[in-house]
């Protein structure tokens, strides 16, 4: 495809590495300015101030008030996420900028994470790997673990990823609750207006649910109390949604039977008490890190970039 002449000179932004695809296609099409290589980030944003039109972010990294006042010429920031919590979107509003995100492509790797991290749990999986590896197999059989199929699937938030575990999860003849902002009523699934009611009708917890000042720290200890010793809790969503000192302590006193976390509140920094605990799999916040499913998201982002500044509507708005 010919890239228009005027376009190669568009300066877009890009805070920190993303997928080496994503800044392939980037650089074919644009001027790629890369933040995290230079030397004093501060003087190259303001090298560069006036000619920044674009900034690609993602989950880790956004656009603030403070960096958005420092572009005048921003016209656009396309996130390589559906999470949009790093973005001033009411700054965004008012000042004009334009904001686009790429839901849809990542719904099913995330639910299908949200499925592997239950099963991981309940059956213990990493630990029955390390168990055969570490040779304790010829000493005695593993120990017995938990059945996934017929347990009670509670899901915090069901939209796009939210109603994808829930038909994962009915594969395995699990009944199906939910608690959201809303009741959905065309849905045959079980509604509970409160987190609490439903941890403590649930057997799994899944989060799923988008980070607002609403849902900041909605998995509080009361949640955790009610999910109970045999209650497990799944975090796809943001570290942000869960109290992260109750949810060790939860585990650490057993008042929790276990969790399967992909996101925390200080990535990549994870808390060390959890790395002992065999009831608790952890993932590197990689629940849509498929080469498809990146390349399917790089795509959008560059789409909705070329769409913008072709003056076309663009693919997947937010602001």
């Amino acid at each position: 495809m010919r890239i228009p002449p005027a376009m190669e000179s568009i300066c877009v932004l890009l805070p920190i590495p993303m997928s080496p695809y994503l800044e392939q296609e980037l650089e074919k099409r644009f001027n790629l300015l890369k933040l995290w290589t230079a030397p004093h980030k501060t003087q190259f944003i303001k090298d560069h101030a006036a000619s920044i039109r674009a900034i690609v972010g993602n989950a880790s990294a956004g656009a603030d008030a403070e960096l958005i006042d420092s572009l005048p010429k921003l016209e656009i920031v396309a996130s390589y996420s559906v999470g949009i919590d790093k973005v001033d979107l009411k700054y965004c509003k008012e000042k004009g900028v334009r904001v686009t995100n790429t839901p849809d492509v990542l719904t099913d790797d995330v639910a299908d994470i949200a499925i592997g991290l239950t099963l991981a749990v309940m059956r213990r999986l990493c630990e029955s790997d390390r168990y055969v590896r570490s040779g304790l197999w010829k000493k005695g059989d593993f120990k017995l673990t938990t059945k996934f199929t017929g347990q009670t699937v509670g899901i915090l938030g069901l939209g796009r990823i939210g109603k994808a575990v829930a038909r994962r999860a009915e594969a395995f003849s699990c009944p199906i609750a939910y608690s959201s902002r809303t009741e959905k009523p065309e849905l045959k699934y079980k509604y509970y207006p409160t987190v609490v009611e439903l941890a403590s009708k649930c057997d799994v917890l899944v989060v799923a649910c988008a980070l607002t000042e609403e849902t900041r720290y909605i998995i509080n200890r009361e949640v955790i109390d009610a999910l109970g010793p045999k209650g497990v809790l799944i975090n796809i969503g943001r570290g942000h949604h869960i109290d992260e000192p109750e949810l060790l302590s939860a585990l650490l006193e057993g008042r929790l039977g276990g969790a399967g976390l992909d996101v925390y509140q200080n990535e990549p920094e994870v808390p060390e008490q959890l790395f002992g605990l065999e009831n608790v799999v952890l993932l590197p916040h990689a629940g849509s890190d498929t080469t498809e499913t990146c390349n399917a998201m790089a795509d959008l982002v560059i789409g909705n970039l070329e769409a913008h500044f072709l003056n076309k509507p663009l693919l997947t708005p937010v602001v």
